[in-house]
């Protein structure tokens, strides 16, 4: 039965949006002021739902579509993503990213490489800067030999799949990094490496031109009328004929999949600009992503003036936080982890100055399902990334978009298929028990 939702609580971001910083200062958009009709509401300017209005106006290029975002657009989760856009199987709570079986890998590598069309075409269609969106290829980086061996392990499975990948030695790693500290790497090439709030900012840019996006509008109701929606905000209302929550783990913030979602925070560092002489004593190539073989790892990233400046970027340690807030203590232990990370792969730069920290917030379900299906009437969703936010996220926007059509597709018919997130224990054993796992991981993959 359709009813009225309440949000218990809005997003709450720990340290800056180091991606949008970097790329200097915008042109805001307006917060809502006033009460304002629409075909279509969105609630969330990340990449589902810039997706989700993307898609909508793909198929129905006369609807009245309007998106609020909390804050503003690319400093919230997306903004604070690393950027690895992958096609290929990135299961993690897998041993090596494989999923379960080569028939749903094969299935999952088609729909993200639809997934990287549907981005690469808007990239051109708004302009996007070639830099925002670079078809590099990624690495799986390996220290240690049991790392080594996921990686043979995922590259065969890879094979079996008839996916292209490389092995890179040791020394090939460091001629790309600048660094001694892995054993080997898989190369595999169809990952694109974007900037993550470059190309939120240039999504939202280009869909203003047909949608109304509104920034720093956060939406704390839902009130169900005859026919759609009114969306309450602090300053104004949206009547809508139909909404889409692409809020990704708030959504259990509205009542929905309570005591199901996994909220995951996810640490990172971003050096200052490398100088002339810093840039020399690295060494390696100007652009390189490294995911680590093990998937509870360290992820390392190295960008160029293309992407807002010659900055190295590190993250790691996880927190499961089913509060979906990030402590200051959090962060800070996650700094002083991550800058004994960074001086162990790169003792050339050690005790360089990391001018940002932050953190990022994922959402996971213990059986990796998504929410992108109707969940009331008039109401759907694109939520719950399992971490997977370039990717996952948007597919999960275009089926929402698909679905509140009345559309059909291998990517609706892709998230009707997966059910809904399992229950989690009891919460004070869920976050006992999850951080304890956490723990455990990541001490087994310490090197890597």
């Amino acid at each position: 039965m359709s009813q009225d939702y309440t949000a218990r609580r809005l997003p709450l971001h720990r340290g800056p949006a180091a991606w949008d910083s970097i790329l200097g200062p915008r042109a805001p958009f307006a917060a809502i002021d006033g009460r304002v009709g629409a075909d279509f509401a969105i609630v969330g300017g990340g990449f589902a739902g810039l997706a989700a209005a993307r898609r909508l106006h793909q198929l129905a290029p006369d609807a009245r579509i309007v998106l609020l975002d909390a804050g503003q657009i690319a400093q919230g989760a997306a903004g604070r993503n690393s950027g690895f856009m992958i096609d290929l199987p990135h299961e993690l709570t897998s041993e090596d990213y494989a999923g379960t079986s080569a028939q749903s890998d094969l299935d999952l590598i088609r729909l993200n490489r639809h997934v990287i069309a549907f981005s690469a075409d808007a990239v051109e269609e708004y302009g996007v800067p070639a830099g925002y969106f670079r078809r590099d290829g990624k690495v799986n980086g390996a220290a240690s030999e049991h790392a080594h061996q996921q990686n043979l392990s995922y590259g065969q499975h890879l094979t079996s799949l008839g996916e292209a990948n490389e092995m890179l030695d040791a020394r090939a790693m460091h001629e790309l990094t600048g660094s001694r500290h892995y054993r080997s790497g898989l190369f595999t090439p169809g990952t694109v490496m974007i900037q993550p709030a470059g190309y939120i900012r240039g999504m939202a840019r280009g869909l203003s031109a047909y949608v109304a996006l509104f920034e720093n509008s956060p939406v704390t109701g839902l009130i169900r009328r005859e026919h759609g929606w009114t969306l309450t905000s602090p300053n104004g209302h949206v009547d809508a004929g139909a909404v889409i929550l692409a809020n990704n783990g708030h959504l259990e913030s509205f009542g929905f999949a309570r005591d199901r979602l996994m909220h995951i925070f996810l640490f990172a560092t971003m050096t200052g600009e490398l100088s002339p002489d810093a840039i020399t004593r690295l060494g390696g190539a100007e652009c390189w992503g490294i995911t680590p073989s093990d998937p509870m790892g360290t992820t390392m990233r190295k960008i160029g003036a293309g992407q807002g400046g010659n900055r190295i970027i590190t993250r790691t340690m996880a927190k499961f936080r089913p509060d979906m807030v990030a402590t200051r203590a959090d962060l800070a232990k996650a700094a002083r982890i991550m800058r004994g990370k960074f001086d162990q792969r790169f003792p050339q730069l050690s005790g360089m100055r990391m001018e940002y920290a932050w953190a990022g917030h994922l959402c996971l379900s213990r059986n990796d399902v998504s929410i992108a299906y109707k969940l009331d009437h008039d109401l759907f969703a694109a939520c719950v990334d399992n971490g997977l936010g370039t990717t996952r996220s948007q597919l999960a926007g275009i089926a929402a978009a698909e679905t509140a059509l009345g559309q059909e597709s291998d990517v609706t018919r892709f998230f009707a298929a997966q059910g809904t997130p399992q229950r989690l224990p009891p919460a004070p054993l869920a976050k006992i028990g999850a951080n304890l796992f956490i723990r455990w991981k990541e001490w087994r993959a310490h090197n890597e």
